[in-house]
């Protein structure tokens, strides 16, 4: 339940942000989703970036609070009640006398939804040219009842655009193709199926030759490479930091933005070249002993883990190690949720190391699918599982390490990392 005082907050805030956006009048992206927001809306900035004056939502400004100081152009008051008078200043002196010549032409925002509502709160005011829709999976479900109700709930954002807007929708999701039927706006598909407007054919993964600790040599994972279609032009695309299906399909959903801003692929390609996922998505980074790690500690749901161990199982390595946390704020499908990743786990893990009480879960599951309970090992915490971790790893393993914010598994990443130093560039809460 929310306070009078917040309440009375987020409507000054939205006040001030309607003001100016009447005043600046910028373009809108809104980008919602179960998964994969956050990736979505950093290549969507990467892409349009390179032709027109762009800002995004940054941190977890994605509600009722942290959209409207996107808007402005403003850091949050910080907590006191001093620091949000001089911020609700500062929003009056730029929605009624900010200068038009630095105000962005096109504002990239991810908009999250945790309770039925949250959308058609923020699409009210923000008046979106431009709706992703990423995917539709089972997270938050203490506020909704079910999948169908999360997917109504994200079709606000494309079902409110008007005729000349554009709808951005993941033709790989059988509920967001649903929404089709509903959008008056131009739409643009992108996706791995081949009826996908802008579509990715042709993936395969980068390896180099290194050599190992015994005279001999290994390849090394280095990135995935793929090909872009649109309307029978094709282009090459490699992402060097990423090795992910969900990257490329935020890559694509980018390059659909950009085509419905009128950019071309040549000029896609060249915006995309550079980019590496947020902190904590799927990013691939050099582990100790000659490992590699894949680091997807952001946030997890079913559909992510199991995207994550599907990465995993196409991975050419020595030997594949998934250390997966709880999934928090599934509701009645916890169990459900964690036992489907751990009947996943058992086909393509080679050690499977559970951390958490849900997670428990996933190694029961794991066992009774057919993975050696001697490659099972269960902990409580990442603290307790980090320094075993490190100790059992071996030269050509490739560990993937994915679970909820709530669980902080990058303290695992961290503990395994060959360059430690580096954290705050690829770790989430550093």
């Amino acid at each position: 339940m929310k306070s009078k005082k917040l309440i009375l907050l987020e409507k000054i805030l939205k006040y001030f942000a309607a003001k100016a956006l009447a005043r600046f009048k910028p373009r809108v992206v809104g980008i919602t989703g179960s998964v994969g927001k956050t990736s979505t809306k950093e290549a969507v900035y990467a892409v349009l970036s390179a032709k027109y004056r762009v800002r995004r939502n940054e941190k977890n400004y994605n509600n009722e609070i942290g959209l409207p100081l996107t808007v402005l152009g403003l850091d949050g008051g910080g907590g006191s009640f001093s620091q949000w008078f001089l911020a609700i200043l500062k929003a009056f002196s730029i929605a009624f006398f900010g200068s038009r010549e630095k105000y962005p032409e096109i504002l990239v925002l991810e908009m999250g939804a945790d309770r039925p509502g949250d959308i058609k709160y923020l699409v009210d005011f923000l008046h979106p040219e431009a709706g992703v829709v990423t995917a539709v999976g089972i997270s938050h479900l203490e506020f909704f009842k079910d999948k169908k109700s999360i997917a109504r709930e994200k079709s606000q954002l494309v079902r409110t655009l008007g005729k000349n807007g554009v709808a951005i929708l993941n033709w790989d999701d059988k509920e967001i193709r649903k929404m089709a039927e509903k959008v008056k706006a131009r739409k643009i598909s992108f996706g791995f199926s081949e009826d996908a407007d802008v579509r990715a054919s042709d993936i395969f993964f980068g390896y180099e030759k290194t050599a190992d600790g015994m005279g001999g040599s290994m390849n090394k994972i280095r990135g995935v490479s793929f090909k872009l279609s649109y309307q029978g032009t094709t282009i090459p695309m490699r992402l060097l930091h990423s090795v992910g299906r969900p990257q490329i399909s935020a890559v694509l959903a980018a390059a659909a933005v950009g085509i419905g801003f009128n950019m071309n692929l040549v000029q896609i390609a060249a915006a995309i070249r550079d980019f590496r996922s947020p902190a904590g998505r799927l990013n691939l980074i050099e582990g100790i002993k000659n490992t590699m790690i894949i680091e997807d500690s952001y946030n997890a749901a079913p559909q992510s883990m199991l995207a994550a161990l599907e990465v995993l199982e196409k991975i050419d390595a020595r030997r594949k190690i998934a250390v997966l946390g709880d999934m928090l704020e599934l509701g009645e499908k916890t169990e459900e949720g964690h036992r489907e990743v751990g009947r996943k786990a058992a086909e393509v893990a080679d050690v499977l190391i559970a951390v958490g009480e849900r997670a428990r879960f996933i190694a029961d599951e794991a066992g009774k699918t057919g993975l050696d309970n001697s490659k099972i090992i269960c902990y409580h915490t990442p603290i307790e599982a980090k320094n075993p971790i490190q100790n059992m790893l071996q030269e050509g393993d490739v560990i993937l390490v994915k679970g909820s914010r709530g669980m902080k598994m990058e303290i695992i990443s961290k503990e395994v990392m060959l360059h430690p130093e580096e954290a705050k560039k690829w770790l989430p809460g550093q």
